[in-house]
């Protein structure tokens, strides 16, 4: 079988709306012009966590008018399954130079705290001007630190969710609209 031919796992899933392109589009123009007048005559530097928050970042970089730089690091926290959660392992913040600057970390989603709470540490450790933090969604679930978004675009129940750069098994991400999934 080739890869051009290979069909999403799950492919028969059942996905349910949860909000759509015309909602998230409106909540970022909407944290854009709060991060202007927080940051007005400032540079910001965008720490984003790879890969979800991708079309977040793309698509608020387009609606803030500051000069911005850009800086990815890469986490991964799911297990073989690609629902439940595994060893976190985080790469990319020790090439980071951001000593003396303006930091938003952006992430997909809050769940646990554990991958955002602990990039906050490892940044703070790096002198950094400001430190704060942006997530697409937060879950209504436990958290295991005390560490919490600075800015939540939408908070949701505790589901499985996919597009606008969340995934299943590397799926789905390029969905333009965030949806719940059945298994």
């Amino acid at each position: 079988m080739s890869l051009l031919n290979k069909e999403p796992p799950g492919n028969g899933l059942q996905l349910q709306l949860l909000i759509d392109r015309e909602k998230i589009r409106e909540r970022i123009a909407l944290i854009a012009r709060d991060l202007e007048e927080s940051y007005k005559g400032k540079e910001i530097t965008i720490v984003m966590i790879m890969k979800g928050a991708f079309m977040l970042v793309a698509d608020l970089m387009r609606q803030l008018h500051l000069p911005i730089s850009l800086e990815s690091v890469r986490c991964s926290s799911y297990g073989q399954g690609g629902l439940h959660k595994g060893e976190l392992t985080i790469s990319g913040i020790e090439e980071l130079q951001i000593e003396g600057r303006e930091i938003l970390i952006i992430d997909d989603i809050f769940d646990s705290g554990e991958t955002l709470g602990k990039i906050a540490d490892e940044i703070q450790k790096k002198n950094p001007a400001s430190l704060k933090s942006l997530v697409l969604l937060s879950k209504d679930v436990p958290h295991e630190c005390d560490y919490r978004p600075d800015i939540i675009l939408f908070d949701i129940e505790d589901r499985f969710v996919v597009g606008y750069g969340l995934d299943y098994k590397e799926y789905y991400r390029g969905l333009p609209d965030i949806y719940t999934i059945g298994l």
